[in-house]
């Protein structure tokens, strides 16, 4: 796991269970995929799911601590540290614990980024033979009634 900057062992990578985020749901993640090839694990448009990552946090009005960079390399070395090949990364930035309330601007902010083995998301035998799909009759709620443009 990297965790502010840290690769830290799993079991060390523990936050407050009264860290904002948890209460208020004020955070921001990924799901960032890398897969097996021939030259080593290649991570599926990461500079593109960094910078959504970003525009999330700005929605927010969320400062994260680490510059685009320093996240990008953060999932690489989470995938690589872990001697992954086919991986789901989980970049995710979140509010500390050092007041409760419905604000956050006066709140530390953390952001951890962790790495698993994940192979086919449907399981190898779809990928030969297929799956059926439908489309959904729910409706995004409109951009005014929620924050439907930040993960």
């Amino acid at each position: 796991m990297w965790l502010d900057g840290e690769l830290v062992p799993w079991r060390e990578a523990t936050t407050h269970v009264l860290t904002h985020t948890l209460h208020y749901g004020l955070g921001v993640f990924e799901g960032v995929r890398a897969y097996e090839t021939d030259k080593g694990p290649a991570i599926f448009r990461l500079q593109e799911h960094t910078d959504r990552l970003f525009r999330s946090a700005h929605i927010l009005n969320m400062k994260l601590p680490f510059d685009a960079e320093t996240l990008n390399e953060a999932q690489r070395t989470a995938v690589r540290e872990n001697g992954l090949e086919s991986a789901y990364i989980r970049p995710m930035c979140f509010y500390g614990c050092e007041g409760m309330g419905l604000r956050a601007d006066n709140l530390s902010v953390h952001v951890m980024v962790a790495a698993w083995e994940w192979g086919a998301y449907l399981g190898a035998e779809n990928m030969e033979r297929g799956i059926r799909v439908r489309i959904s009759s729910f409706t995004r709620h409109h951009v005014n009634a929620a924050m439907c443009k930040a993960k």
